[in-house]
Protein backbone atom coordinates (compact mmCIF):
# COMPACT_ATOMS: atom_id res chain seq x y z
CA UNK A 1 0.00 0.00 0.00
CA UNK A 2 1.27 3.75 -1.08
CA UNK A 3 1.17 6.20 1.68
CA UNK A 4 0.95 8.70 -0.81
CA UNK A 5 -1.62 10.86 -0.73
CA UNK A 6 -3.81 12.10 -3.85
CA UNK A 7 -3.49 15.48 -4.81
CA UNK A 8 -6.60 16.98 -5.26
CA UNK A 9 -8.24 20.62 -5.52
CA UNK A 10 -10.21 22.01 -3.02
CA UNK A 11 -13.53 21.67 -2.34
CA UNK A 12 -16.68 23.37 -1.52
CA UNK A 13 -16.33 21.22 1.63
CA UNK A 14 -12.91 22.92 2.31
CA UNK A 15 -12.81 26.49 4.12
CA UNK A 16 -9.66 28.15 2.47
CA UNK A 17 -8.61 27.66 -1.31
CA UNK A 18 -5.59 29.76 -2.56
CA UNK A 19 -7.07 30.44 -5.58
CA UNK A 20 -10.67 32.26 -4.27
CA UNK A 21 -10.77 35.80 -4.60
CA UNK A 22 -11.80 37.58 -1.20
CA UNK A 23 -15.28 38.39 -1.54
CA UNK A 24 -14.22 42.36 -1.51
CA UNK A 25 -11.69 41.89 -4.33
CA UNK A 26 -14.43 40.11 -6.17
CA UNK A 27 -16.63 42.85 -5.97
CA UNK A 28 -14.25 45.83 -6.90
CA UNK A 29 -13.37 43.76 -10.07
CA UNK A 30 -17.10 42.95 -10.85
CA UNK A 31 -17.72 47.01 -10.65
CA UNK A 32 -14.01 48.04 -12.48
CA UNK A 33 -15.09 45.85 -15.38
CA UNK A 34 -18.55 46.81 -16.10
CA UNK A 35 -20.08 50.43 -17.23
CA UNK A 36 -23.71 51.75 -17.42
CA UNK A 37 -26.06 50.97 -20.07
CA UNK A 38 -27.00 54.06 -22.37
CA UNK A 39 -30.47 54.60 -23.28
CA UNK A 40 -32.86 56.82 -21.50
CA UNK A 41 -37.01 57.23 -21.98
CA UNK A 42 -40.05 59.73 -20.91
CA UNK A 43 -42.31 58.10 -18.88
CA UNK A 44 -45.13 59.11 -16.75
CA UNK A 45 -44.49 59.67 -13.09
CA UNK A 46 -47.21 56.79 -12.46
CA UNK A 47 -45.28 54.27 -13.99
CA UNK A 48 -41.74 55.97 -12.66
CA UNK A 49 -41.94 54.06 -9.12
CA UNK A 50 -38.28 51.95 -8.52
CA UNK A 51 -37.15 53.74 -11.84
CA UNK A 52 -33.58 55.06 -11.60
CA UNK A 53 -33.60 58.55 -12.57
CA UNK A 54 -31.04 59.49 -16.03
CA UNK A 55 -31.02 63.46 -15.34
CA UNK A 56 -31.27 66.18 -12.42
CA UNK A 57 -34.50 67.32 -11.88
CA UNK A 58 -34.57 71.36 -10.89
CA UNK A 59 -37.57 73.21 -9.75
CA UNK A 60 -39.53 75.65 -12.23
CA UNK A 61 -41.71 76.73 -9.81
CA UNK A 62 -41.95 77.99 -6.02
CA UNK A 63 -43.01 75.39 -3.43
CA UNK A 64 -45.37 76.91 -1.68
CA UNK A 65 -45.92 79.05 -4.63
CA UNK A 66 -47.21 81.99 -2.13
CA UNK A 67 -46.34 82.87 1.31
CA UNK A 68 -49.41 80.94 3.17
CA UNK A 69 -50.49 80.66 6.34
CA UNK A 70 -49.64 77.24 8.43
CA UNK A 71 -52.47 77.08 11.06
CA UNK A 72 -56.00 78.20 10.89
CA UNK A 73 -56.40 81.61 12.57
CA UNK A 74 -56.01 85.21 12.02
CA UNK A 75 -53.68 86.98 9.66
CA UNK A 76 -52.22 90.50 10.98
CA UNK A 77 -49.55 92.98 10.82
CA UNK A 78 -46.98 92.58 13.44
CA UNK A 79 -46.97 95.64 14.52
CA UNK A 80 -50.23 94.92 15.94
CA UNK A 81 -49.10 92.39 18.69
CA UNK A 82 -49.08 93.96 21.84
CA UNK A 83 -45.56 94.36 23.63
CA UNK A 84 -47.86 93.36 26.91
CA UNK A 85 -51.54 93.46 28.31
CA UNK A 86 -54.02 93.02 25.15
CA UNK A 87 -55.47 94.68 21.48
CA UNK A 88 -58.68 94.66 19.62
CA UNK A 89 -58.56 94.06 16.20
CA UNK A 90 -61.15 94.27 13.35
CA UNK A 91 -62.24 91.30 12.00
CA UNK A 92 -62.26 92.45 7.51
CA UNK A 93 -62.65 88.73 5.79
CA UNK A 94 -62.07 85.21 5.36
CA UNK A 95 -58.86 83.96 3.28
CA UNK A 96 -59.78 80.53 1.83
CA UNK A 97 -56.97 77.69 0.24
CA UNK A 98 -57.53 78.52 -3.24
CA UNK A 99 -59.57 82.00 -2.67
CA UNK A 100 -57.31 84.70 -1.09
CA UNK A 101 -58.71 87.66 0.50
CA UNK A 102 -58.93 90.96 -1.96
CA UNK A 103 -58.00 93.23 0.60
CA UNK A 104 -55.19 94.54 3.03
CA UNK A 105 -54.37 94.39 6.72
CA UNK A 106 -53.51 97.65 8.57
CA UNK A 107 -52.03 97.32 12.27
CA UNK A 108 -55.51 97.91 13.56
CA UNK A 109 -57.22 94.93 11.60
CA UNK A 110 -57.10 91.35 11.20
CA UNK A 111 -58.34 88.89 8.52
CA UNK A 112 -59.48 85.16 9.43
CA UNK A 113 -57.31 82.79 7.61
CA UNK A 114 -57.42 79.01 6.59
CA UNK A 115 -54.19 76.69 6.68
CA UNK A 116 -52.55 76.93 3.21
CA UNK A 117 -54.71 80.64 2.32
CA UNK A 118 -52.25 83.24 0.56
CA UNK A 119 -51.33 85.84 2.94
CA UNK A 120 -53.32 88.98 2.48
CA UNK A 121 -51.60 91.70 1.91
CA UNK A 122 -49.83 93.98 4.73
CA UNK A 123 -50.28 90.73 7.19
CA UNK A 124 -46.90 88.87 7.81
CA UNK A 125 -47.87 87.07 10.97
CA UNK A 126 -51.01 84.48 11.53
CA UNK A 127 -52.40 84.14 15.37
CA UNK A 128 -53.78 80.55 15.75
CA UNK A 129 -57.50 80.63 16.53
CA UNK A 130 -56.61 79.06 19.82
CA UNK A 131 -54.88 82.57 21.23
CA UNK A 132 -57.85 84.94 20.29
CA UNK A 133 -61.14 85.87 22.06
CA UNK A 134 -63.57 86.18 19.53
CA UNK A 135 -65.97 89.44 20.15
CA UNK A 136 -68.84 90.13 18.00
CA UNK A 137 -66.98 92.82 15.45
CA UNK A 138 -62.99 91.00 15.44
CA UNK A 139 -60.70 89.83 18.06
CA UNK A 140 -58.56 90.70 21.10
CA UNK A 141 -54.80 89.41 21.25
CA UNK A 142 -52.02 89.06 23.81
CA UNK A 143 -48.43 89.28 23.31
CA UNK A 144 -48.45 84.95 23.31
CA UNK A 145 -47.62 85.27 19.33
CA UNK A 146 -44.35 86.65 18.03
CA UNK A 147 -44.09 88.77 14.59
CA UNK A 148 -43.38 86.37 11.53
CA UNK A 149 -44.99 82.98 13.16
CA UNK A 150 -46.92 80.59 11.52
CA UNK A 151 -46.38 81.71 8.12
CA UNK A 152 -44.88 79.68 5.08
CA UNK A 153 -42.89 82.06 3.06
CA UNK A 154 -42.80 81.70 -1.02
CA UNK A 155 -40.11 78.39 -2.07
CA UNK A 156 -39.43 77.95 1.97
CA UNK A 157 -39.59 74.41 0.73
CA UNK A 158 -38.19 74.40 -2.92
CA UNK A 159 -37.54 77.87 -4.95
CA UNK A 160 -37.15 78.09 -8.70
CA UNK A 161 -33.94 76.29 -9.91
CA UNK A 162 -33.28 74.25 -7.39
CA UNK A 163 -32.08 70.91 -7.64
CA UNK A 164 -34.75 68.48 -6.49
CA UNK A 165 -33.76 65.29 -7.57
CA UNK A 166 -30.12 63.81 -8.73
CA UNK A 167 -29.21 61.43 -11.57
CA UNK A 168 -29.16 58.41 -10.18
CA UNK A 169 -31.78 57.99 -7.83
CA UNK A 170 -34.20 54.92 -7.38
CA UNK A 171 -37.69 56.93 -7.33
CA UNK A 172 -39.61 56.32 -4.60
CA UNK A 173 -42.75 57.16 -3.41
CA UNK A 174 -42.71 60.00 -1.88
CA UNK A 175 -40.08 61.46 -5.44
CA UNK A 176 -43.34 60.58 -7.32
CA UNK A 177 -45.39 63.42 -4.67
CA UNK A 178 -42.67 65.73 -5.20
CA UNK A 179 -42.22 65.47 -9.47
CA UNK A 180 -46.05 65.82 -9.22
CA UNK A 181 -45.76 69.17 -6.83
CA UNK A 182 -43.78 70.41 -9.16
CA UNK A 183 -46.36 70.20 -12.01
CA UNK A 184 -44.10 67.55 -13.72
CA UNK A 185 -45.87 64.75 -15.46
CA UNK A 186 -42.86 62.64 -17.20
CA UNK A 187 -39.84 61.21 -15.38
CA UNK A 188 -36.39 60.73 -17.34
CA UNK A 189 -35.25 57.54 -16.54
CA UNK A 190 -32.55 55.21 -17.36
CA UNK A 191 -33.98 52.37 -20.05
CA UNK A 192 -34.49 48.83 -18.32
CA UNK A 193 -31.66 46.40 -18.14
CA UNK A 194 -31.99 43.23 -20.31
CA UNK A 195 -31.24 40.69 -17.98
CA UNK A 196 -31.75 36.62 -19.68
CA UNK A 197 -30.96 34.06 -17.63
CA UNK A 198 -31.47 29.95 -17.68
CA UNK A 199 -30.97 26.78 -15.16
CA UNK A 200 -28.12 24.00 -16.35
CA UNK A 201 -28.50 20.64 -15.46
CA UNK A 202 -29.76 17.06 -16.59
CA UNK A 203 -31.92 16.60 -13.44
CA UNK A 204 -33.87 19.73 -13.73
CA UNK A 205 -37.56 19.52 -14.38
CA UNK A 206 -39.96 22.76 -14.83
CA UNK A 207 -43.08 23.02 -12.84
CA UNK A 208 -46.04 20.83 -14.19
CA UNK A 209 -43.63 18.38 -15.49
CA UNK A 210 -43.60 14.72 -13.31
CA UNK A 211 -40.70 14.13 -11.61
CA UNK A 212 -38.44 10.68 -12.54
CA UNK A 213 -35.65 9.15 -10.12
CA UNK A 214 -33.09 11.79 -9.44
CA UNK A 215 -35.19 14.66 -10.90
CA UNK A 216 -35.99 17.95 -8.87
CA UNK A 217 -37.71 21.05 -9.78
CA UNK A 218 -35.92 24.01 -10.96
CA UNK A 219 -36.28 26.58 -8.29
CA UNK A 220 -33.82 28.77 -8.92
CA UNK A 221 -34.97 30.30 -12.17
CA UNK A 222 -38.17 31.39 -9.83
CA UNK A 223 -35.68 33.26 -7.39
CA UNK A 224 -33.80 34.57 -9.87
CA UNK A 225 -37.18 35.67 -11.55
CA UNK A 226 -38.26 37.03 -8.33
CA UNK A 227 -35.38 39.26 -7.26
CA UNK A 228 -34.81 40.65 -11.02
CA UNK A 229 -38.51 41.69 -11.10
CA UNK A 230 -38.02 43.56 -7.73
CA UNK A 231 -35.31 45.45 -9.25
CA UNK A 232 -37.24 46.23 -12.18
CA UNK A 233 -35.19 44.46 -14.82
CA UNK A 234 -36.25 43.68 -18.02
CA UNK A 235 -36.06 39.58 -18.02
CA UNK A 236 -35.80 36.86 -20.56
CA UNK A 237 -36.23 33.58 -19.08
CA UNK A 238 -34.91 30.78 -21.09
CA UNK A 239 -36.06 27.89 -18.50
CA UNK A 240 -33.28 25.09 -18.33
CA UNK A 241 -30.46 24.13 -20.89
CA UNK A 242 -29.46 20.59 -20.81
CA UNK A 243 -25.70 19.69 -19.86
CA UNK A 244 -25.21 19.57 -23.86
CA UNK A 245 -22.22 21.72 -25.44
CA UNK A 246 -24.24 22.81 -28.50
CA UNK A 247 -26.72 23.38 -26.80
CA UNK A 248 -25.48 25.62 -23.84
CA UNK A 249 -23.42 27.41 -26.80
CA UNK A 250 -26.45 28.43 -28.43
CA UNK A 251 -28.47 29.59 -25.42
CA UNK A 252 -25.18 31.55 -24.47
CA UNK A 253 -24.93 32.94 -27.85
CA UNK A 254 -28.55 33.92 -28.09
CA UNK A 255 -28.95 35.27 -24.73
CA UNK A 256 -25.46 38.08 -25.41
CA UNK A 257 -26.97 39.05 -28.63
CA UNK A 258 -30.34 40.04 -26.91
CA UNK A 259 -29.36 40.54 -23.46
CA UNK A 260 -27.05 43.36 -21.83
CA UNK A 261 -26.68 40.71 -18.50
CA UNK A 262 -26.61 36.77 -18.49
CA UNK A 263 -27.21 34.77 -15.47
CA UNK A 264 -26.87 31.05 -15.45
CA UNK A 265 -27.14 28.64 -12.37
CA UNK A 266 -25.35 25.49 -11.90
CA UNK A 267 -22.81 24.42 -14.05
CA UNK A 268 -19.49 26.14 -12.63
CA UNK A 269 -18.20 23.60 -9.89
CA UNK A 270 -14.82 22.03 -10.12
CA UNK A 271 -16.36 19.46 -12.05
CA UNK A 272 -17.72 21.41 -14.62
CA UNK A 273 -16.23 24.55 -15.27
CA UNK A 274 -13.96 22.96 -17.64
CA UNK A 275 -16.91 22.26 -19.75
CA UNK A 276 -18.74 25.64 -19.96
CA UNK A 277 -14.73 27.37 -20.15
CA UNK A 278 -14.78 25.69 -23.24
CA UNK A 279 -17.66 27.36 -24.39
CA UNK A 280 -17.18 30.92 -22.84
CA UNK A 281 -13.66 30.84 -24.57
CA UNK A 282 -15.33 30.80 -27.85
CA UNK A 283 -17.68 33.36 -27.04
CA UNK A 284 -15.94 36.02 -24.08
CA UNK A 285 -13.65 35.83 -21.10
CA UNK A 286 -14.05 34.27 -17.92
CA UNK A 287 -12.68 37.19 -15.24
CA UNK A 288 -12.67 34.44 -12.17
CA UNK A 289 -14.27 31.29 -11.15
CA UNK A 290 -14.18 31.46 -7.18
CA UNK A 291 -14.73 33.51 -4.49
CA UNK A 292 -13.70 32.86 -0.35
CA UNK A 293 -17.16 32.83 0.57
CA UNK A 294 -19.89 30.31 2.05
CA UNK A 295 -22.21 29.76 0.53
CA UNK A 296 -21.67 30.74 -3.12
CA UNK A 297 -17.93 30.10 -3.89
CA UNK A 298 -18.13 28.68 -7.44
CA UNK A 299 -19.17 32.11 -8.43
CA UNK A 300 -17.99 32.72 -12.39
CA UNK A 301 -17.30 36.37 -13.97
CA UNK A 302 -16.60 37.85 -17.26
CA UNK A 303 -18.57 38.43 -20.21
CA UNK A 304 -20.29 36.96 -23.01
CA UNK A 305 -19.70 39.06 -26.76
CA UNK A 306 -21.00 42.69 -25.17
CA UNK A 307 -23.15 40.89 -22.29
CA UNK A 308 -21.93 40.54 -18.40
CA UNK A 309 -21.95 37.42 -17.23
CA UNK A 310 -22.61 35.62 -13.99
CA UNK A 311 -21.88 31.83 -13.99
CA UNK A 312 -24.04 31.30 -9.99
CA UNK A 313 -23.69 28.23 -8.03
CA UNK A 314 -26.51 25.83 -8.04
CA UNK A 315 -27.33 25.32 -4.97
CA UNK A 316 -30.76 27.86 -3.87
CA UNK A 317 -29.27 29.41 -1.01
CA UNK A 318 -25.86 30.09 -2.78
CA UNK A 319 -27.64 31.23 -5.77
CA UNK A 320 -29.39 34.21 -3.58
CA UNK A 321 -26.02 34.91 -1.56
CA UNK A 322 -24.29 35.55 -4.59
CA UNK A 323 -27.17 37.58 -6.59
CA UNK A 324 -27.39 39.96 -3.46
CA UNK A 325 -23.96 40.50 -2.59
CA UNK A 326 -22.24 40.39 -6.21
CA UNK A 327 -24.95 40.64 -9.15
CA UNK A 328 -27.22 43.35 -7.50
CA UNK A 329 -24.54 45.62 -6.83
CA UNK A 330 -23.14 45.26 -10.59
CA UNK A 331 -26.75 45.32 -12.05
CA UNK A 332 -27.26 48.89 -10.00
CA UNK A 333 -24.09 50.71 -10.93
CA UNK A 334 -25.21 49.37 -14.70
CA UNK A 335 -28.35 51.08 -14.20
CA UNK A 336 -26.11 54.04 -13.08
CA UNK A 337 -27.95 54.35 -9.33
CA UNK A 338 -26.36 56.23 -6.74
CA UNK A 339 -25.74 53.58 -4.16
CA UNK A 340 -23.47 53.38 -1.30
CA UNK A 341 -22.85 49.87 0.45
CA UNK A 342 -25.49 47.25 1.37
CA UNK A 343 -26.76 48.26 5.58
CA UNK A 344 -24.55 46.95 7.94
CA UNK A 345 -25.84 46.46 11.67
CA UNK A 346 -24.45 45.34 15.14
CA UNK A 347 -26.80 42.63 16.80
CA UNK A 348 -26.36 40.05 19.53
CA UNK A 349 -26.24 36.82 18.68
CA UNK A 350 -28.10 34.40 20.72
CA UNK A 351 -27.47 31.18 18.96
CA UNK A 352 -24.21 29.09 18.70
CA UNK A 353 -22.80 29.79 15.39
CA UNK A 354 -20.45 26.83 13.46
CA UNK A 355 -17.58 28.14 10.90
CA UNK A 356 -13.83 27.85 10.83
CA UNK A 357 -11.66 30.66 9.24
CA UNK A 358 -10.84 30.69 5.24
CA UNK A 359 -14.12 32.43 4.01
CA UNK A 360 -16.58 34.80 4.63
CA UNK A 361 -19.91 33.16 5.78
CA UNK A 362 -23.42 34.54 5.07
CA UNK A 363 -25.37 32.53 7.30
CA UNK A 364 -29.46 33.21 7.48
CA UNK A 365 -31.10 34.81 10.33
CA UNK A 366 -34.13 36.32 12.57
CA UNK A 367 -33.36 39.91 13.46
CA UNK A 368 -35.40 41.36 16.09
CA UNK A 369 -35.55 43.54 18.81
CA UNK A 370 -35.59 42.21 22.63
CA UNK A 371 -37.40 43.83 25.59
CA UNK A 372 -34.85 46.83 26.17
CA UNK A 373 -34.92 47.49 22.70
CA UNK A 374 -31.63 46.00 21.72
CA UNK A 375 -31.20 44.04 18.16
CA UNK A 376 -30.91 40.86 18.74
CA UNK A 377 -30.62 37.87 16.17
CA UNK A 378 -30.96 34.07 15.82
CA UNK A 379 -30.01 31.69 13.21
CA UNK A 380 -32.62 30.05 10.81
CA UNK A 381 -32.05 26.70 11.75
CA UNK A 382 -29.70 23.69 9.40
CA UNK A 383 -27.40 26.33 6.92
CA UNK A 384 -26.80 24.35 4.57
CA UNK A 385 -26.67 25.78 1.10
CA UNK A 386 -29.43 23.59 -0.20
CA UNK A 387 -32.00 24.77 2.70
CA UNK A 388 -33.79 26.95 0.84
CA UNK A 389 -36.31 27.48 4.04
CA UNK A 390 -33.48 28.81 6.11
CA UNK A 391 -33.55 32.10 3.12
CA UNK A 392 -37.73 32.10 3.71
CA UNK A 393 -37.57 32.08 7.32
CA UNK A 394 -35.00 34.70 7.58
CA UNK A 395 -34.95 38.33 7.28
CA UNK A 396 -31.50 38.83 7.48
CA UNK A 397 -27.54 37.66 6.46
CA UNK A 398 -25.23 37.12 9.56
CA UNK A 399 -22.10 38.02 7.97
CA UNK A 400 -19.16 36.34 9.79
CA UNK A 401 -15.57 37.46 8.74
CA UNK A 402 -12.80 35.27 7.03
CA UNK A 403 -11.01 34.95 10.67
CA UNK A 404 -13.95 33.84 12.43
CA UNK A 405 -13.61 30.65 13.99
CA UNK A 406 -17.24 30.67 15.33
CA UNK A 407 -19.72 32.60 17.43
CA UNK A 408 -20.91 31.92 20.52
CA UNK A 409 -24.28 33.20 22.37
CA UNK A 410 -23.76 37.28 23.58
CA UNK A 411 -21.28 37.76 20.93
CA UNK A 412 -22.14 40.49 18.63
CA UNK A 413 -21.97 39.99 15.22
CA UNK A 414 -22.59 42.04 11.75
CA UNK A 415 -25.83 41.74 9.56
CA UNK A 416 -27.46 42.96 6.69
CA UNK A 417 -31.30 43.39 6.82
CA UNK A 418 -32.74 41.93 3.38
CA UNK A 419 -34.76 45.09 3.60
CA UNK A 420 -31.79 46.75 2.17
CA UNK A 421 -31.37 44.35 -0.70
CA UNK A 422 -34.51 45.00 -2.72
Amino acid sequence: MSNKHLEKDPSCKDDFDPKSLSAHAALEQIKASIKPVRGIEKIAIREALNRILAEDVRSRINVPSGTNSAMDGYAVHGTAIPADGTAELTVLGTAWAGKPFAGSVTSENCVRIMTGAIMPEGADTVIIQEDVQVTETGIIIDAATRAGDNVRQAGEDIAVGDLVLTQGRRLNPADIGLLASLGIAEAPVVRRLRVAFFSTGDELRSIGEPLSDGAIYDSNRYTLYGMLERMGADIIDMGVIKDDPNALEEAFAVAAANADVLITSGGVSVGDADYIKDILGKLGQVDFWKVAIKPGRPLAFGHVGDAVFFGLPGNPVSVMVTFYEFVQPALRKMTGEDTTGALTLKARCDSHLKKRPGRVEYQRGILQQDADGNLTVVKTGAQGSGILTSMSQANCFIILPIESSGIEPGMYVDIQPFSGLV
